[in-house]
């Protein structure tokens, strides 16, 4: 199989993610998202059929490319709640700012405490930020990008997975403040997990995601400076 021409492998991520998407659906628990059977199954087949990772990854570059295109898709469900949207924008402003520079700062903090170099920092910094951002922030401060990739991998299926949960037993039942917790810290994963339930709370959601990205964007070399003088 390893001999396949590069593009079968575009395929197989697609039939994989079509039957991970009715399995999710026809199990219908949490912990068993679309995303993470996928990743299971595809991973089973790419060790048992010794398809080596650079072959697939070369064959998957145009859905690669594609993951720009998500995040602008995003724009519809914001244009659909965009009244509401324009009432609060100065408290969802507020309220991504904080969660940019908590998510930067936690994701630090946990980096410098299990001993990682700057090159691990500056990698895991923007890990809360959907990975096309994520990528082209940990590439701008010197960060690993394959790091930062797996680090926004980890915090949108956590935030996916458990998410709900954890504001559900916080008693936190606004679906504006659900959708833009979920966006700022699980982006497009959350996103599209909330999508499924309700539109307003994935709306807000996408803009939180956005928002957060741009504001990632400014400060990560601002504050990965701040934390390297510290450093020393």
């Amino acid at each position: 199989m390893s001999n396949f021409p590069l593009y079968y492998y575009a395929f197989l991520t697609v039939i994989v993610f079509v039957v991970s998407l009715k399995l999710s659906r026809k199990i219908n628990i949490t912990l068993f998202s679309p995303f993470l059977i996928g990743l299971v199954i595809l991973a089973f087949i790419l060790v048992a059929a010794h398809i080596p990772y650079h072959s697939y990854y070369q064959g998957n570059k145009v859905l690669n490319k594609l993951l720009g295109v998500s995040v602008v898709a995003l724009a519809y469900p914001f244009y659909e709640q965009l009244p509401q949207i324009r009432r609060y924008w100065k408290s969802i402003v507020i309220i991504s700012f904080f969660a940019t520079l908590f998510s930067m700062l936690s994701g630090a903090l946990f980096t410098l405490l299990l001993g990682g170099d700057k090159a691990i920092l500056a990698s895991v910094l923007p890990k809360s930020v959907t990975t096309p951002i994520a990528v082209a922030i940990a590439t701008e401060i010197n960060g690993e990008p394959s790091v930062t990739a797996v680090g926004v991998t980890i915090a949108g299926l956590t935030g996916s997975l458990f998410g709900l949960t954890l504001l559900n037993w916080l008693k936190i039942k606004n679906p504006k403040a659900i959708g833009l917790g979920m966006g700022a810290v699980s982006h497009a994963l959350g996103t599209a997990r909330l999508l499924e339930s309700s539109i307003k709370m994935g709306s807000f959601s996408s803009i939180s995601l956005v928002l957060c990205g741009v504001l990632s964007s400014f400060f990560a070399p601002l504050v990965m400076k701040i934390i390297l003088l510290f450093m020393g």
